[in-house]
Parts: C-alpha cells; sequence; structure tokens
C-alpha cells in the first residue's frame, strides 16, 4: 500500500543536477511543503536544492509518536520511504549522502529522526525541530 508519494514534492533552490548539496525539509501535521519552506529562508541556501515532500492529507501517521509502532503502520513505512526516495533521487544526480541534510518539524521533526536512526551513514545535518524518535519509550 502506497499512502505517500514524492509527486507533488515542492522543489526550490538549485535544481539537483546543479546543486552541491540538497535539503529534504519535513512538514508537521496539519501543515504543507509550502509551510516547512519557510524554513529554507534561514539556511545558507547557495548551491543548493531544497525538497519538501508533502504527507497525504497533512499527516504523516495517524497516531501520536509515543504509540506502539504498529499502530502507525503501514502510514510510517511510507513515510520514511519518501524521505528514502529523495535522498536516492539527489544521489542520483551526484550529491554525496553527507551533502544531505535532514530537518523536520513536530511530527516531520519525528519522522526525519527516525529516518536517520534506521539509516545510519554520515548525513549533511539532521535537525529535528519538536521532535523524538517514533515509538514508546522502551523501543529498541
Amino acid at each position: 500500500m502506497k499512502l505517500h508519494e514524492i509527486k507533488g514534492t515542492a522543489r526550490f533552490g538549485q535544481p539537483l543536477s546543479q546543486a552541491h548539496g540538497a535539503v529534504i525539509l519535513v512538514h508537521g501535521r496539519g501543515s504543507s511543503p509550502h509551510d516547512i519552506a519557510g524554513l529554507a529562508d534561514v539556511m545558507p541556501g547557495a548551491g543548493l536544492a531544497f525538497l519538501a515532500p508533502p504527507a497525504t492529507g497533512g499527516t504523516w501517521y495517524p497516531q501520536r509518536f509515543l504509540a506502539p509502532l504498529e499502530r502507525n503502520e503501514p502510514w510510517l513505512s511510507s513515510a520514511l520511504n519518501v524521505i528514502g526516495q529523495l535522498v536516492a533521487e539527489a544521489q542520483a544526480a551526484g550529491i554525496a549522502a553527507e551533502q544531505i541534510g535532514l530537518a523536520g518539524f513536530s511530527q516531520g521533526a519525528c519522522l526525519v529522526l527516525e529516518y536517520a536512526s534506521r539509516n545510519p551513514r554520515r548525513h549533511g545535518f539532521v535537525a529535528g525541530l519538536s521532535g523524538a524518535l517514533i515509538g514508546p519509550p522502551d523501543t529498541p
């Protein structure tokens, strides 16, 4: 089941083919790519591609971030897949993983932190603004 798609991703800054780095911006619940796009205004963006994907219905996953993981499925896996697809797209354009930043707010923050945790590698940066890893406190 595919709940979220990269179709509709807001793209601004340099095109990926011309950028020396990329930043994936992930919005919070009830928000949109255009809302999180304002974060790029406070980043030194010369030469960067910015990608802000949309959550279906403005929600990446239905339950609170502390709910058992299975209660947020299949939405959570679908949302993580969107980030993975955008990272892969940037890498296919010649941008190294360490030149790709991930930033999110609220539910989007939880999502980028979870993505980084599940995909341990060097990232350009990971910024979780008002977020935490997803799952109950005893989740390994």
